[in-house]
């Protein structure tokens, strides 16, 4: 019998290099469409699979290796007498190697222009049936589906030294690519844009599914975890916001740590969740809590603010700003050490600058773009489980907001208030911060009780404390966090309300003259 090597490639880097060892090696070329056509002006003699098979291609190509003289050949155990004699009474010969890799899916999907009738036929199902079925016969036949592994597997079939390990390991490989393409065209069929152009059944889009796939691809290696025992990678999604941390792009400096990736990516969360404020901004952030964000006409307003917000804890933290850096910026941000620095873009003049600090990471992000799209989702691993939800992306408008007490905020105090509820959203509960309309004052990170981070936020605000803001992440449960704001000298308080002791907290507002407004809405971050 022949030995025939069964090549369809959407990507075809490499694979006339492939085929012509192939050749050399004894194969016989199987092959389809376009790939065919490809081979065939590269000056390699090709054998159309619907001749091998003897039936033509059909329905616009969505059949044409769909055939029992493929499948056959290759699943067939090549150690199984009645497999052998079932292969030989149906004059079927076995195929030894498949190189297939699968229709674009994801970059279609990708396309802002793509309908969804072009992303439904960009679905591969020949590619995937040959390459399980392939995968499965793997001691029988040899699936390659990355252009990555043409070189060593062409290498060891020349010296006959390709091994059963080898073998199992480019199974596997097969396995893991077709599990990742069916979860990521599960993941599309169930965004609620798409499920309304099949069914009526809104229901679909709302509720999670009864498995749930996310489909990555490795990003980097990293050189340890949190700590320096720990093991870890960095994968990137595929479906990757320009804006997200997963894809921007290093300038300068050494490679991002664990830490770091976790620690930037907090700050750009912060920093585009103040998009809506249109304004100049700057996000310091330490240990994924922010340390200091000020708002600005200027960035260099902005950045100033963000460093006296708390010019201790930036030391050594990430700085995320959302307009080009200038020299300005850049000369100021040179005399601290700091980790990361995140931006849009950097002058020439910025770049000089930072250049002495060869140790910075200079990141940009693309600020332009989104950063979430609707059913965006976060998990987290827990023993023996996955918790999954939505992004919190929902900020509700000041206009909703109630005011509960006799005092209702001054104009100033209205923006300080918006201003520090959307920051408030980003610290670790139980939060608080103090701020006033462009500049947080004290931030009170993740402490066991709601006024133990309110003394925290007020103790770092100090006098400034006097006549700004207070918000709070979650409902006040008594009146002693606003006893101590009013100590402090707070003038107005934004928090969600909904406590069944929330008419003690409005009472102590009204007692020292505060201004509080129930927001209707929590926002816990754990």
């Amino acid at each position: 019998m022949a030995r025939y090597a069964l090549v369809s490639v959407f990507d075809k880097t490499g694979v006339v290099e492939l085929c012509q060892r192939l050749v050399e090696l004894g194969y016989g070329i199987l092959s389809t469409g376009g790939t065919a056509t490809h081979l065939r002006n590269a000056g390699l003699a090709v054998k159309d699979v619907e001749e091998h098979t003897g039936f033509p291609e059909m329905l616009d190509g969505r059949v044409k290796t769909l055939h029992p003289r493929i499948h056959a050949g290759l699943l067939a155990l090549r150690n199984h007498p009645q497999h052998q004699e079932s292969l030989r009474q149906h004059q079927i010969d076995p195929i030894d190697l498949v190189v297939v890799n699968l229709y674009p899916f994801t970059d279609t999907v990708s396309r802002q222009d793509a309908t969804f009738e072009e992303c439904i036929e960009m679905i591969d199902i020949g590619g995937p049936s040959m390459l399980r079925a392939a995968a499965k016969n793997f001691h029988g036949c040899i699936p390659l589906v990355d252009p990555a592994d043409y070189r060593w597997v062409l290498d060891k079939l020349a010296e006959d030294s390709l091994t059963a390990t080898d073998r199992q390991k480019l199974a596997a490989k097969v396995f893991a690519v077709t599990a990742a393409y069916d979860g990521f065209v599960a993941d599309y069929l169930l965004r609620a844009e798409h499920t309304a152009v099949v069914s009526d059944d809104k229901s679909i889009s709302s509720e999670f599914p009864m498995q749930f796939h996310y489909v990555a691809i490795s990003k980097q290696s990293l050189r340890y975890g949190e700590n320096p025992h720990q093991a870890a990678h960095f994968y990137r999604d595929l479906q990757a916001s320009p804006a997200s941390i997963a894809a921007a792009q290093q300038l300068q400096g050494k490679e991002l740590s664990y830490n770091n990736i976790q620690d930037a990516d907090a700050a750009i969360q912060i920093l585009r969740g103040l998009d809506d404020l249109q304004t100049a901004a700057v996000v310091a952030v330490k240990h994924m809590n922010p340390c200091g964000i000020g708002l600005g006409e200027t960035l260099e307003e902005a950045y100033a603010r963000a460093y006296e917000a708390d010019p201790v804890s930036i030391f050594g933290g990430i700085v995320a700003l959302n307009r080009v850096v200038n020299r300005s910026v850049a000369e100021k941000m040179a005399e601290l050490f700091l980790e990361i620095i995140i931006a849009p873009d950097y002058t020439s003049e910025a770049l000089a600058v930072m250049a002495r600090k060869k140790n910075v990471r200079l990141l940009t992000v693309d600020m332009a773009k989104p950063l979430h799209q609707p059913g965006d989702v976060t998990f987290r691993r827990v023993s023996g489980g996955l918790l999954v939800q939505e992004v919190d992306t929902f900020v509700s408008s000041p206009e909703t907001w109630r005011v509960v007490t006799h005092r209702a905020p001054s104009e100033e105090e209205w923006r300080a208030l918006q201003f520090a509820w959307r920051t408030v959203r980003y610290v670790k509960s139980n939060a608080i911060v103090v701020a006033n309309a462009f500049q947080t004052l004290g931030i009170g990170p993740g402490q066991s009780n709601r006024v133990g981070a309110a003394e925290i936020a007020l103790r770092q605000a100090g006098s400034r404390a006097v006549g700004a803001v207070l918000a709070s992440d979650a409902f006040f449960p008594m009146r002693d966090t606003v006893d101590a704001a009013a100590s402090a000298g707070i003038a107005a308080i934004v928090q969600p309300g909904g406590s069944i002791r929330d008419a003690e907290s409005v009472e102590a507002a009204n007692e020292k003259q505060i201004a509080m407004v129930f927001t209707g809405e929590r926002h816990f971050l754990h």
